[in-house]
């Protein structure tokens, strides 16, 4: 084999795969959150479920993607972990549609049709209203010149026609159950090393359409890929959080079972699968006309393809009805890591190593924000507690309050530092987001999420100022606040945690449901409310109620509450995607 005919092959590889990436990327953009929205409306059972991951897969023509979709809901508490095996057992068949694409691609040439799509595609794409469609096009294109090529370089190979390679396949015995084992290993490295079963799917095809590989190795190629894309999102998803590595697990589990069942009854099956399509198994090179011999061979990419989605939906058949022994099993097998999740400063979705494509990773980051949001909630909760610890710590007790205040002012010295860093690594990880080729869609959200992020902060630094503050009257020698103050501080801050939970009631529903009024409506309150006791401070003051640093220590709280009610409202305003409102 010539040094270009070598290249030839591994150019048409690499355009397949390139192919296969920006289909599925345009497919994403297209569909966006509809698909979501899909997932997680249409997963009552566990039979909808697994219809919902097949056309969804099917759709977008990523598996991975489905996968990482159904993850990400588990986390958000939108599916259960059943539910999610449901979706991931229709992914595996929604996928197989990869396999029927090749085996057309293989059998008919097909390179002479991609140039119009090729040129109406990049009309498309200047267009920009309808670039999706261009990109998907060009996607569509770049996978069917992928096969063209590869078919033909096949071809040109004769690998029908090579003895040493025929040689080598025929060292091995077809009826030995030791062939199966080492082709089925040879599957798993060889799509662990090239991480994409599409393209050891290809490389299959054309072995076996070329009369050099028998289908009975072939098939345990097929069954090798199934294992070794699994191993792949098991090893990214060791970094990922616990139900993550919980569903990797599942995925994996329902492909090695579906290969051991099928190694009892491989020879019967694939004789099944060849009578379905019309491949004679039978057929000997050397007793029949090579014409005759290649025609009967190239029936094999067609083989393949329907042996992988007979293997996925007979599968699914069985297991699922077992999703909850399954479930059980992976739960048993992954135990949740014993840390506390409060103050373990911890991305729990974007540092997963899962995702694929920058429209998910958009969704994963959206998740991440929806922790931050209620982190700065319970920081916020941790200062009232500071507040009205600082009021009580007198007599006997004090001792033990004064180390419960310190203790809980530290806690909130250490919220301060983690709402500092996840600002940061999120802001990070959107930025290297915002540098892929993004929907119009998306780049909004990203700069909406930049904001909301910036904003999420601040309520942090409020939030870090008033225990300050807090902290600094306990430890002085100023006089206690009145009980008149403590009651208008506790109302203030009353006022002010409803907006904090109108704020996550946001984050984590779909906006189109919220009524934005409401925040609007507390932010009013929170002000006139912070008038009136600005007002009355100064009638206090004159009238020697408490002295003037007692009032403007508690001033300066009532102002924080104010101003943390002003960075909820750009937030709200952030993800609702309507402008700021003048200060």
């Amino acid at each position: 084999m010539s040094i270009w005919i070598f290249f030839k092959l591994l150019g048409s590889l690499a355009l397949l795969m390139f192919g296969m990436k920006t289909m599925s990327e345009a497919l994403q953009k297209m569909a966006g959150p509809q698909l979501r929205h899909v997932l997680g409306a249409m997963t009552t059972n566990r039979f909808t479920g697994s219809l919902t991951g097949m056309f969804v897969t099917a759709a977008v023509q990523s598996s991975t993607a489905t996968t990482v979709m159904t993850v990400s809901f588990v986390n958000a508490g939108l599916l259960t972990l059943a539910q999610a095996i449901s979706v991931i057992m229709g992914a595996n068949i929604g996928t197989t549609l990869t396999a029927w694409i090749m085996s057309a691609g293989m059998s008919f040439d097909i390179t002479s049709a991609v140039y119009p799509a090729f040129f109406l595609g990049i009309i498309l794409i200047y267009l920009k209203k309808h670039r999706y469609i261009g990109d998907f096009l060009f996607g569509i294109s770049f996978l069917l010149l992928g096969l063209g090529t590869l078919r033909a370089t096949g071809t040109e190979m004769h690998l029908g026609e090579n003895q040493a390679l025929l040689d080598f396949f025929a060292s091995f015995d077809n009826n030995s159950f030791f062939t199966t084992l080492v082709f089925l290993l040879l599957g798993g490295i060889m799509t662990f090393a090239v991480q994409s079963s599409a393209a050891v799917m290809a490389i299959t095809m054309i072995l076996c359409s070329s009369g050099a590989l028998p289908i009975y190795q072939g098939i345990a190629l097929v069954m090798g890929e199934n294992i070794g894309t699994t191993v792949t999102s098991n090893l990214a998803a060791l970094s990922a959080n616990t139900q993550a590595r919980r569903a990797a697990l599942a995925h994996m589990f329902f492909n090695v079972f579906g290969v051991v069942w099928v190694l009892f009854i491989l020879h019967p099956f694939i004789d099944m699968v060849c009578g379905w399509v019309g491949y004679d198994v039978t057929m000997v090179k050397e007793n029949v006309s090579s014409d005759v011999f290649l025609a009967n061979a190239a029936k094999l990419s067609f083989v393949l393809a329907a042996f992988h989605t007979s293997f996925n939906v007979i599968n699914t058949l069985i297991l699922i009805w077992f999703i909850p022994q399954i479930e059980k099993f992976v739960c048993w097998v992954i135990k949740p890591k014993k840390v506390d999740e409060e103050e373990d400063f911890r991305l729990h979705f974007i540092t997963s190593g899962i995702m694929k494509t920058p429209e998910l990773s958009v969704l994963e980051a959206h998740k991440e924000i929806e922790i931050f949001s209620d982190r700065m909630q319970r920081m916020f909760s941790m200062v009232r507690e500071l507040l009205t610890l600082s009021s009580t710590a007198t007599g006997k007790n004090k001792a033990n309050q004064e180390t419960e205040f310190n203790k809980l002012f530290t806690r909130i010295e250490k919220y301060e530092s983690i709402s500092d860093n996840m600002e940061l690594e999120i802001a990070n990880y959107l930025d290297q987001v915002g540098d892929a080729h993004l929907s119009d869609e998306t780049k909004a959200k990203i700069r909406a999420m930049l904001r909301e992020i910036s904003e999420l902060e601040s309520i942090g630094d409020s939030c870090y100022n008033m225990a300050r503050t807090i902290s600094r009257k306990y430890q002085g020698k100023e006089d206690h606040f009145t009980e008149a103050q403590y009651a208008h501080l506790h109302q203030m801050m009353e006022l002010t945690n409803n907006s904090l939970t109108l704020m996550n009631k946001l984050m984590l529903g779909r906006k189109e449901a919220f009524d934005v009024n409401r925040t609007f409506n507390t932010e009013n309150e929170i002000n006139n409310y912070r008038n009136q006791l600005k007002q009355q401070n100064i009638i206090d003051v004159n009238n020697h109620e408490y002295t003037y640093a007692v009032g403007t220590i508690y001033m300066d709280l009532v102002n924080e509450c104010e101003k943390l009610g002003d960075y909820v409202v750009n937030v709200v305003e952030a993800r609702m995607g309507t402008r700021q409102r003048e200060a």
